[in-house]
């Protein structure tokens, strides 16, 4: 079974992908937002790109329009869960 994605791994794929720089505490506040941080669709496209790759797995359809990162994680370790029991 993959291990599910934590905020400082996300934190570490927003840095090398969308290219901004986010403490993985911050990712986890209640209520934030990745509009606050600088994130945009775009820049959570290519996480998603970047974890289909690793993982050989379609991320479920919606991923890179999740509004936080808790929603983000949820959508993600969602399709890695689905993939270890397939």
């Amino acid at each position: 079974m993959n291990n599910p994605l934590s905020y400082p791994e996300l934190a570490a794929l927003l840095q090398a992908r969308a290219g901004v720089a986010v403490a993985p505490g911050d990712l986890a506040l209640p209520g934030a937002e990745f509009e606050t941080f600088g994130i945009d669709s775009l820049g959570l496209l290519g996480v998603v790109g970047e974890l289909e790759n690793r993982h050989g797995l379609k991320v479920t359809s919606g991923a890179e329009s999740a509004k936080t990162p808790a929603e983000f994680l949820e959508l993600v370790n969602s399709s890695l869960t689905m993939k270890a029991g397939a």
